[in-house]
């Protein structure tokens, strides 16, 4: 019996990293200088996410939800998708061997 919990998505989530390059900065006309200053972190910072080599951290969330008018909740909802994802990935056949308890 597996378990319902465990996401079966074959393609990986949207990092959040890819929403900010692809949607929101060419939307907002935003450079990766002009993000990293709006935002008050490195240049350094923005490229790492932008490149999906840094997660998004609930200050980074606090940030950008303000920057864009959403909620860090969308943010991390996100990263969390991607972690979770990869996380299956690595611990798939750990995680069959384990069986749901039922209470009683």
């Amino acid at each position: 019996m597996s378990n319902p919990n465990i996401s079966r998505r074959k393609i990986r989530p949207t990092h959040p990293g890819e929403m900010l390059r692809e949607d929101f900065m060419p939307d907002y006309k935003l450079t990766v200088t002009s993000l990293a200053e709006k935002i008050d972190v490195s240049r350094q910072t923005i490229n790492e996410l932008i490149n999906e080599d840094r997660a998004v951290s609930s200050a980074m969330a606090l940030k950008l939800s303000r920057l864009f008018g959403n909620t860090p909740e969308f943010w991390l909802n996100a990263q969390l998708a991607v972690e979770l994802w990869e996380a299956e990935r690595r611990c798939g056949k750990d995680l069959e061997r384990i069986r749901m308890l039922k209470a009683g």
